[in-house]
């Protein structure tokens, strides 16, 4: 039996046992609707009293009167004091880790307009051999994939697991070392494609070599999560929390299997390359995301998520269907005809887990969504929910062979992975470093209006690039299909589609900018330092000073 095979069973029985675990969760009750569970983010007496650190205090109080008629007395001093410990626990991993995805944004956003323009200007920028469409892509994909979302995702989940466990971080320390590791793995491995220099499978050109470094970092960051996980002072697990360690899981399991040197080869490695592909999104962006908005979306507007049921019962049928959802990649390739058929059925069942957290969503916010007027977090949220419905549903009709047989080898890839990787989960982890550094740096956004910009530039931007290439790409795949057209004809019909699509690129470009130029003001310590409930809720002076270090 080979390896692609061997791995493909393993997946599926990993997906039984989740099942009889499901089961087992059934028979214990652990979907009976549990309102204190749903109401963990909350410190005792918080309930109903909206929050939003990236506001200043007169915006705090306009977001509050727009949600309530009137607040909540006050939240427990106890609960607020564990939350500042948290906070501090964590402070200078989560600054690290979102230093670092701030420079690979840049990075990776200046090296993807770069491509992009080369595919309708392909002669720009060709006297260097790094500077060629084949490298300057795969930086790329590197930068922004490991450097950025990787990150984000990194320091999202130190920060949030010591809040949801009310305990302070375990081991601080090896999460230092642990991000050091990833980022020199992350900074070699971008060198390395460069100069030519790469293992040649989508998402994984790392060379493995390099890709150590990766295992390692990984592994040092698991190690204070679960203890972590074990020293907590919390009853229920919300679930976000299983999201986040789920998804720390699944990520470093992936990339191990799949970058196992001399294992997967020919046929073979094609399918590991596509059962890692599809889920280093399905089961590391998409978990660390929707575990944000679980936390985020709630936080913000003061009420807790409307059913805890769908919310695990959206957990447990993504763990159960996506495994296999990458084998729609390869229809028509040399690949068993039962492969491709069931990844198909498991990209129609992702509707499920969809369908569950958007339902959960509208649910909470109905009556709140005209909040995101007032609340930026919460604008990047509802966007990232909403894309993220968009998205999934899209990716799952893309699945039928109908629909493939036009879709498949064009530029509608490639604007539908873009509409998951940065309008669902980009915009969610700006909108949770939105509300994070704040209670990280103990500081205030300098310019809360350049959020505002940031987002319509990142809005609009992917908007752009999403028709652009959802229409060009489509056209492109009626033209390959036609028999009475060269192959030429489908290549320069989408010329005008592509330029539109470098018109989005500099437009997300340019919001990059303006945040990570935000983010260098704050760490600088322009502005005012905000002291005052708007950090805290009903906070005492005194639970302020611990907060602020004196």
């Amino acid at each position: 039996m080979d390896s692609a095979a061997l791995s493909l069973l393993a997946a599926f029985l990993l997906s039984l046992l989740g099942l009889f675990a499901f089961i087992w969760s059934l028979r214990q009750g652990l979907l009976v609707e549990n309102p204190a569970a749903a109401s963990v983010i909350f410190a005792r007496g918080e309930v109903g009293r909206v929050d939003d650190p990236a506001l200043h205090a007169a915006q705090q109080h306009s977001l509050q009167a727009a949600a309530t008629a009137a607040p909540p007395p006050g939240a427990d001093a106890a609960d607020l004091r564990a939350r500042v410990l948290a906070d501090r626990s964590s402070a200078l991993p989560v600054f690290m880790f979102a230093a670092f995805a701030c420079f690979w944004l840049l990075l990776g956003s200046v090296a993807g307009l770069t491509s992009s323009i080369k595919l309708h200007a392909p002669d720009w920028l060709v006297q260097q051999g790094w500077l060629t469409f084949g490298r300057i892509r795969t930086v790329h994909l590197t930068a922004v994939l490991y450097g950025w979302i990787t990150n984000a995702a990194l320091g999202l989940i130190l920060w949030l697991l010591p809040r949801l466990l009310r305990t302070e971080l375990r081991g601080a320390p090896w999460t230092l070392l642990g991000g050091a590791l990833i980022n020199t793995g992350i900074a070699a491995g971008i060198g390395a494609i460069a100069m030519g220099w790469s293992d040649g499978m989508e998402y994984l050109e790392i060379p493995w070599q390099i890709g150590l470094f990766l295992v390692a970092g990984l592994a040092m960051i698991i190690l204070p999560v679960l203890t972590t996980l074990v020293n907590r002072r919390t009853e229920h697990l919300y679930v976000s929390v299983w999201y986040l360690v789920a998804g720390l899981l699944w990520v470093t399991l992936l990339f191990v299997v799949a970058k196992l040197p001399g294992v997967h080869t020919g046929v073979q490695q094609a399918t590991t390359n596509w059962w890692y592909g599809h889920n280093v999104l399905g089961l590391w962006f998409t978990p660390v995301s929707v575990g944000a908005i679980y936390y985020f979306l709630p936080k913000i507007i003061g009420r807790p998520v409307r059913s805890y049921n769908l919310s695990l019962l959206g957990f447990w049928t993504l763990a159960f269907f996506y495994g296999q959802v990458g084998g729609h990649h390869l229809i028509g390739g040399p690949v068993p005809g039962w492969l491709v058929t069931l990844s198909i059925v498991q990209s129609l069942m992702m509707v499920i887990p969809v369908i569950a957290f958007t339902i959960n969503m509208g649910g909470t916010l109905q009556g709140r969504m005209h909040l995101a007027r007032w609340s930026p977090t919460l604008r990047f949220m509802m966007f990232g929910g909403l894309v993220y419905l968009a998205s999934s549903l899209q990716g799952s009709m893309e699945a039928l062979r109908s629909v493939n047989a036009i879709t498949h080898f064009t530029h509608y890839t490639v604007g539908h992975a873009h509409l998951g990787a940065y309008g669902f989960v980009s915009m969610v982890l700006f909108g949770a470093i939105y509300f994070m550094l704040p209670r990280v740096l103990n500081w205030e956004w300098p310019y809360p209006r350049l959020i505002t910009v940031h987002f319509w530039l990142a809005a609009t931007g992917i908007a752009i690039y999403f028709v652009a290439l959802t229409i060009g790409g489509w056209l492109q795949g009626l033209a390959m299909l036609d028999p009475a057209r060269d192959f030429m004809a489908s290549v320069t019909l989408t010329r005008p589609y592509l330029e539109w699509r470098s018109v989005g690129g500099c437009l997300m470009l340019a919001s990059h900018v303006v945040f990570v130029g935000h983010f260098l003001a704050m760490a600088l310590r322009f502005g005012p330092m905000r002291t005052g409930a708007a950090l805290f809720g009903t906070a005492r002076p005194e639970d302020l000073e611990l907060a602020y270090g004196k």
